[in-house]
């Protein structure tokens, strides 16, 4: 039984992996042909830097989820203090019908958008497309808070406001460092959605604006560059740091600073 567990998990694995991996050795192959090894090389990370169009479509991407994750978790954080403060009733109306843009099509939500931004004679382009993004990511933001503000104690808050402090002063110190938590995650959930997104983008961008994602979706057409390989490993590696970095490095500090308290206590 034992033994068919690993295998089940082993198979996952694979098939999440394996197409990352296979990405990362084209990367390598000096044949622009995927049907062929042409022989190890690393020539298309440097001519990945003299490539001014995929450069520019990424530095697209990166302002769109950077400047749409930040105004997203500022809405939503605002928003799902609002919704804690309100009665129960409304509360779940108004929850539900933030639930509405996550459970409904991305195709829907895209067309919407669209026809909502040339009704009101808005040019489509980075500014339609950044409205989009805020749009879809605020639901994340405040369904990753909410479980942070049911936990929180009302009376810390009310004592600081007896105490003398400002409303504005007692959230600061009192509320926000609690659903700090909360709010990261929430940004890095809308960054990561944002980062990800091609359907509502590809309806809201209009002609001369492109992600990366909507520019590896018009050279399908007429194949890939192996630059854009390059770049995925570059962003996979990046991700997969950043991952580490996170997960191993609060245990490091944890098991340091217990290692410090047992010597205190000896």
């Amino acid at each position: 039984m034992k033994l068919l567990k690993r295998i089940y998990i082993i198979l996952i694995f694979i098939f999440l992996y394996a197409p990352i991996v296979t990405l990362m050795v084209l990367s390598f192959n000096a044949s622009k042909t995927r049907a062929k090894w042409g022989g190890f090389t690393g020539k298309w990370y440097f001519s990945l830097l003299d490539d001014s169009i995929i450069l520019q479509a990424l530095q697209n991407t990166l302002l769109l989820a950077l400047l749409s994750a930040l105004i997203a978790t500022i809405i939503g954080t605002v928003a799902a203090i609002s919704l804690t403060g309100m009665k129960k009733r409304g509360r779940t109306l108004l929850l539900g019908i933030t639930n509405i843009p996550m459970l409904n099509a991305e195709i829907v939500t895209g067309i919407s958008l669209m026809l909502l931004f040339i009704t009101l004679k808005m040019r489509l382009g980075f500014t339609t497309v950044l409205l989009s993004h805020i749009t879809f990511n605020i639901p994340y933001v405040i369904l990753s808070i909410m479980p942070r503000l049911k936990q929180l104690n009302p009376n810390t808050y009310e004592a600081a406001l007896d105490l003398g402090a400002s409303p504005l002063y007692a959230f600061f110190k009192v509320i926000f460092p609690d659903i700090l938590p909360g709010v990261c995650s929430g940004f890095l959930m809308a960054f990561t959605m944002s980062l990800d997104d091609f359907i509502i983008t590809h309806f809201t961008k209009g002609p001369g604006f492109d992600t990366l994602s909507t520019k590896i979706y018009t050279e399908v057409r007429k194949g890939i560059k192996p630059e854009m390989y390059a770049l995925s490993t570059l962003i996979f590696i990046t991700v997969l740091i950043l991952l580490i970095l996170v997960n191993f490095l609060p245990n490091s500090k944890n098991q340091a600073g217990e290692k410090k308290s047992r010597k205190n206590q000896a």
